[in-house]
């Protein structure tokens, strides 16, 4: 029998690229984006979105600039927040420079709507006065319009981004990064390994269009956690017909589940079955919305039954292992005390409480 490889490949290596405050790709930890769903000419909701966004942890953000007064907004919203603004540009190179002028620290830039050789030296211009990164951004839904059809989608996403490297480079530009997104999950990560093999510049990788939470968080998870596995992207998006903030917790639970990243809580909760003497999914479901409160890195057990439940419950930071009407306690590996099945969630996140003050 074929032994099986239990560990993960080695992280690739990219050059590093500054985004505002934060630091991309050249061995950094991979870093969580999202994307605003206000309208950027409303400064006041798209702040208070980034700022949720920031309060569960994301490290950049990127906002949509469909004209110029979108662009202009970037200089009032870049006031209220405290995590790099990228400004996502289509068809009109003027909003890109419109946004380069408002202080944006990123802009994204689709060679399938915007790739005129005169218009993308004028952006790159902008941008390397001011020192700000531009992410190519390929999706397989709207690659440029002298693609060769005769090649597969795969191999028009990679020449897109080669292209687009090329002239950039042409025009002494090289804060470069590049994500070459498709909603079908095998060609996306066939596309990132082989550009991941032709160009030193960080990667940003996603699945577009995945769709809503049920069904996105698993075509996300399948996609960007075999291309982290494999050692490819620096930083991640889980696109999702959802709040933001939910993409920010998939992501999180995705470097968590890999050990790449420590960001708030790990539940671990059986899935319950006719053993139980408890509700257990009522429970996991009510310590779950508790320790979205939770910001540090803690490990929470619910267990419910004696199969695996006391021996689970040890392995975490603090867990409960439930009989009928009681579960026991454990911190640390040591049995605390006996509670009572009213108590079980005020008890827990007490403890939770105290471990994480």
């Amino acid at each position: 029998m074929k032994k099986v490889n239990n560990h993960m490949n080695p992280r690739r290596s990219s050059k590093p690229v500054q985004i505002g405050r934060v630091t991309v790709g050249g061995g950094m930890p991979i870093v969580v984006q999202s994307m605003t769903k206000t309208d950027t000419r409303n400064v006041k909701s798209t702040t208070y979105q980034i700022k949720e966004l920031e309060d569960c942890g994301c490290e950049l953000v990127r906002v949509a600039v469909p004209d110029t007064e979108a662009a202009q907004a970037i200089r009032v919203i870049k006031r209220g927040i405290s995590i790099p603004i990228i400004a996502d540009i289509h068809f009109n190179y003027r909003f890109a420079l419109a946004a380069l002028e408002a202080g944006c620290d990123g802009l994204r830039l689709n060679p399938g709507n915007i790739s005129e050789p005169q218009k993308v030296a004028v952006i790159a211009q902008a941008a390397k006065e001011r020192n700000v990164p531009i992410r190519i951004g390929v999706n397989a839904g709207s690659l440029p319009k002298t693609a060769n059809h005769q090649l597969t989608i795969v191999q028009q996403m990679v020449n897109a981004v080669l292209q687009q490297i090329k002239l950039l480079e042409s025009l002494d530009f090289d804060l470069i990064k590049v994500s070459l997104k498709a909603f079908d999950v095998p060609t996306t990560i066939q596309a990132y390994q082989d550009i991941a093999q032709k160009i030193p510049y960080p990667l940003h990788i996603g699945i577009t269009e995945a769709g809503t939470p049920r069904t996105g968080i698993i075509r996300s998870t399948v996609g960007i956690g075999t291309l982290v596995y494999l050692g490819i992207g620096d930083t991640i998006r889980v696109s999702l017909t959802a709040h933001p903030r939910e993409e920010v917790i998939a992501a999180y639970e995705i470097l968590k589940s890999l050990n790449l990243r420590q960001h708030g809580p790990i539940l671990v909760s059986c899935p319950s079955c006719g053993r139980a003497e408890v509700d257990i999914v009522k429970l996991a479901e009510a310590v779950e919305k508790e320790l979205l409160k939770v910001t540090k890195p803690i490990k929470v057990a619910v267990m419910g039954c004696v199969v695996n439940g006391p021996g689970e419950a040890r392995d975490a930071d603090i867990g409960i292992a439930c009989g009928k009407g009681k579960a026991v306690l454990f911190k640390k590996g040591e049995k605390i005390r006996v509670i009572e099945e009213k108590d079980f969630v005020k008890a827990l996140m007490r403890e939770v409480e105290e471990m994480t003050n």
